[in-house]
């Protein structure tokens, strides 16, 4: 199985947790996610009061510089450490 194909499983895998993970947790999923799909941070930083979108992109953009591949391996590890 390629990696991509991995990548998506535990995408989907992701989806049926027990329970809702924590915030941080969340986060962390999201960004590894975004970077291995997107690569770095390619929008700007919202601003105002969306702490959720700026927490969000501050996770996103601190994986800046780690290629797809690291970060779809990364998120693979961490989807099957919550299992």
């Amino acid at each position: 199985m390629s990696l991509e194909d991995q990548f998506n499983a535990a995408q989907a895998k992701s989806k049926t947790l027990a329970q809702k993970p924590s915030n941080d947790v969340l986060l962390k999923l999201y960004s590894l996610f975004k970077q291995g799909a997107v690569g770095d941070v390619n929008v700007e930083r919202p601003g105002g009061f969306d702490f959720v979108g700026a927490a969000k992109f501050d996770a996103w953009e601190a994986l800046k510089g780690q290629s797809k591949e690291e970060a779809q391996q990364a998120y693979i590890d961490y989807v099957e450490s919550l299992f």
